[in-house]
């Protein structure tokens, strides 16, 4: 099967990190070797160009905006460039793209256009709050947000616990940064006091914190987590 030209996926940071610090050579080359980009935001993804490759001509690049205000029935056309033999990258705006965020639906298109897909390697923050939290890492599910209803997320919760007792599964999850504080809350006021629950904050950056307790442990001693990204994994 013939594949036409390529998609990279092209990691970001996950803050205010240099960006050779977390990301390997390889990332740099691509940037430097792309002109063509499918963003969620012009502004940070040029800047984050700018910081890999800071002798890159901005005027140069062609961006393509995929967020929330993006029409469904554009998206193909960001990929024309692949169907002439040439590249385009696919940058997230925090982390990897296409994992828990809207690049997975480039993806889908790119396969269905056999265009060759190439993600790289770099920072995904699920991994690593999973790598840091002392679960179970042979079996784990990225759960995506809970519901904000207070009887439905506690009914959620409680049915992840009973998930991760029955099948020894570790259940991740997020949250909107400035309901973090709440979410905690949450937990350790449903779960049974004797299960585990890792906080995963800022990793990658100097304020990382990664800390595996019991819902009783944290009920006591809360942290504060607003408008900090953070990831939670619970195992029961």
């Amino acid at each position: 099967m013939k594949l036409n030209g390529k998609l990279y996926l092209i990691p970001t940071t996950l803050g205010d990190t240099e960006p050779l610090e977390v990301l390997p050579i390889s990332v740099k080359k691509v940037l430097e070797m792309t002109n063509e980009f499918i963003v969620e935001n012009e502004k940070t993804a040029r800047r984050f160009i700018k910081r890999v490759c800071p002798k890159k001509s901005q005027p140069d690049l062609i961006l393509h905006p995929l967020n929330k205000f993006t029409d469904p029935a554009d998206i193909p056309s960001f990929l024309n460039s692949c169907l002439e033999g040439k590249v385009v990258g696919l940058l997230s705006e925090a982390g990897c793209p296409a994992i828990a965020d809207p690049g997975a639906d480039v993806v889908k298109i790119a396969h269905d256009k056999n265009i060759q897909v190439r993600p790289l390697v770099g920072p995904s923050s699920i991994l690593l709050a999973m790598m840091g939290s002392g679960f179970n890492g042979q079996n784990f599910t990225f759960n995506g947000y809970l519901p904000i209803d207070k009887s439905e997320r506690k009914a959620t919760i409680k049915r992840l616990e009973k998930l991760s007792y029955d099948y020894n599964q570790s259940q991740i999850f997020i949250e909107t940064p400035y309901r973090n504080n709440k979410m905690l809350e949450d937990l350790s006021a449903t779960l049974h006091p004797n299960t585990k629950i890792c906080v995963a904050c800022d990793i990658t950056l100097p304020s990382e914190l990664i800390i595996t307790k019991t819902a009783q442990y944290w009920s006591r001693n809360p942290v504060d987590l607003h408008k900090k990204p953070t990831i939670f994994v619970i195992q029961k």
